[in-house]
């Protein structure tokens, strides 16, 4: 057994973490040279690859001279912090991934906040070094300002700092970029150094608690994590301690170890080593694994409460059935249960005498992704706009609010700040830097449903926005979240005409090209104003038997708008529903009679 070193990788989005693990697995010669390879090599699910960001954390490991370093591989978008505060026991030390150029961001103070609190010894990597204006020195002043301000104590504090560039392969202790050599040697040596070994005792009765899952069609699913005492074999005969106080007993079927890429059968583990174990078909997340018939369970994982929260339903449109092939309550129960299993931060209840539930995650993009993948495996739903969840603290009703931080051209800044200040945002500060200018804000999270997107219209692409959860605060008394524009507003059903969308196009902006399919309340296109405006998309030029002189004018029309998914949950009101099916992707009316919907319209008017 070499000697072991368990770190995580964290980071804000985009600074480079997967990139950097690449260059970790090449450096330390866990490839054959005529080995192929590809870049961010962790990020193995589609939508991860498509999308560019980590969703999932993951688990490998290196040989390293005579140790064995396990690394794991997190997220960095806040709504996936869970994967984060999951893995965080698991680990001693951790890399923490600064961008030279753009210094600490929400996301930076999100995920070393969590590593303070599990107590892990932090190294800090200030990567992309080669980037053109990286500002290194300021940076470095940016983290450690930040450790005082989340109170890491003085040991924490005389942090180690290595200067690397992951898309070249080079490091050094150096800020200097002339002084990077190839290789990943000063992080290794540095990780071995000050990275403290797993304080864990083989002679100690078994403990293991997995943090993440998979799945194997061979043999089920699997859990990940780390030994936190005693020694586990192929075959031995275990204990699990459930969540809810009862035991179960199990064999263990498989053991796995890692190494690169791969996952490798293996015989044995002992205390302080990552492995997985496969052989309860309901393992979950959380649950101790102990010696037979022992019942020694390690505390829960403590895991923050979700912000957020959508109605998932069966779909009720008239097109239901004809694109998927799953549409059963039954299965869209069986399959959010699944996810409850694996992500232990995602809540799922099911709303009494009805085939809908409320699912609550932390944040649009986590309950979107789990929609994204819904969507591919052949489920067919409906989804309503997210809302915050209020939470009653000391008599009081709160909501939760974000910390945001945004960097725009000078010319946009009077529009963000206007549109920020309408949806009860507060000006923390304002920093100039040449044409740039950073802004930060506290701002209610509901005051950010919808604004996405409009923020690249506002600023015509040259925005960058980041934000993350904050604090819950009392509720301000305020409407915000609201689509202030009306939309237009389908009155027929059948396959929209050129002709039609040729008289309807000067409303509006349409979301649907000629020939698309349509029917009775689906939301087609934007309303110039502010109500909501019934329109007949798949009307018909009327033909007579009478020759024309002249031939008919060609058709010219602009081309539609694309909404994805994201976008669609951000542009919805609290009336409107969105249509999830494995091909399209809809906006629709909750009430989608034109008749019914204006009488439903005008008793709300007479109520308020």
């Amino acid at each position: 057994m070499k000697e072991i070193r368990n770190i995580a990788i964290i980071a804000h989005v985009d600074h480079g973490k997967t990139t950097l693990v690449d260059q970790l697995l090449k450096c330390s010669g866990t490839f054959r040279e005529n080995e192929s390879t590809s870049d961010r090599m962790m990020d193995s699910n589609d939508i991860e690859r498509e999308r560019g960001i980590t969703i999932l954390a993951k688990t490998t490991a290196i040989n390293y001279k005579d140790y064995r370093i396990n690394i794991l591989d997190t997220p960095g978008h806040a709504d996936f912090g869970g994967e984060v505060e999951r893995i965080m026991h698991m680990v001693d030390g951790c890399l923490l991934v600064v961008d030279s150029f753009e210094g600490t961001m929400p996301q930076t103070r999100f995920v070393l906040k969590k590593a303070l609190e599990a107590k892990v010894k932090p190294v800090v990597v200030i990567n992309k070094i080669d980037r053109p204006n990286a500002n290194p020195s300021k940076v470095l002043d940016e983290v450690l300002d930040l450790f005082i301000e989340l109170g890491a104590d003085d040991e924490l504090l005389d942090f180690k700092t290595v200067y690397a560039s992951g898309l070249k392969g080079t490091s050094s202790y150096d800020p200097d970029p002339a002084t990077q050599q190839e290789g990943m040697d000063p992080i290794f040596e540095t990780i071995i150094s000050e990275i403290p070994a797993p304080c864990t005792d083989e002679t100690l009765p078994l403990q293991f608690q997995p943090a993440l899952l998979d799945y194997n069609d061979f043999v089920g699913k699997i859990g990940i994590g780390r030994i936190a005492g005693g020694k586990i074999h192929v075959n031995d005969q275990v204990t699990c301690c459930r969540l809810d106080g009862t035991t179960k007993n199990f064999r263990i079927q498989k053991l796995y170890g890692f190494l690169g890429l791969k996952r490798l059968e293996i015989e044995e583990a002992s205390a302080g080593d990552i492995c997985a174990i496969a052989g309860l078909p309901d393992l979950c997340v959380g649950e101790t694994i102990c010696n037979f018939n022992e019942y020694n369970p390690l505390p829960l994982l403590r895991i923050d409460e979700p912000t957020l929260q959508m109605t998932f339903g069966t779909n009720s449109s008239p097109f239901s059935g004809k694109e998927g092939t799953l549409l059963t309550a039954r299965k869209i129960e069986e399959r959010l249960f699944k996810e409850t299993q694996r992500d232990v931060s995602l809540k799922i209840e099911r709303i009494p005498n009805s085939e809908s539930w409320i699912v609550s995650g932390r944040g649009e993009l986590h309950l979107s992704i789990l929609i994204e993948n819904m969507r591919r495996e052949g489920f067919e739903l409906e989804v309503s706009k997210p809302k915050v969840i209020i939470k009653e603290i000391d008599g009081v009703k709160c909501e939760p609010y974000e910390d945001v931080q945004i960097d725009v051209p000078e010319d946009y800044v009077g529009t963000i700040m206007e549109s920020l200040g309408s949806r009860g945002g507060e000006l923390g500060h304002m920093v100039y830097d040449g044409n740039q200018v950073k802004l930060n804000y506290v701002i209610p999270s509901r005051g950010l449903l919808g604004f996405m997107t409009n923020f690249m219209t506002m600023t015509k692409g040259y925005g960058i926005i980041n934000h993350t959860f904050k604090e819950y605060r009392p509720c301000l008394k305020m409407s915000v979240g609201e689509r202030a524009i009306g939309v237009l507003v389908s009155t027929d059903q059948g396959q929209a005409t050129p002709y039609a969308i040729q008289h309807v196009e000067e409303r509006g902006t349409l979301f649907i090209d000629p020939g698309t399919d349509v029917y009775e309340g689906m939301i087609i296109g934007e309303n110039k104003y502010d109500s909501d405006l019934c329109v007949t998309p798949v009307k018909e030029k009327n033909l007579t038997n009478q020759r024309s002189s002249s031939k008919d004018t060609t058709v010219v029309l602009k081309g539609s708008r694309k909404m994805s998914l994201e976008e669609c949950l951000d542009y919805i009101n609290t009336d409107e529903l969105v249509e999830i099916t494995p091909s399209s992707i809809r906006m629709r009316k909750k009430i989608l009679n034109t008749a019914e919907r204006k009488k439903f319209e005008a008793r709300q008017e007479k109520n308020v």
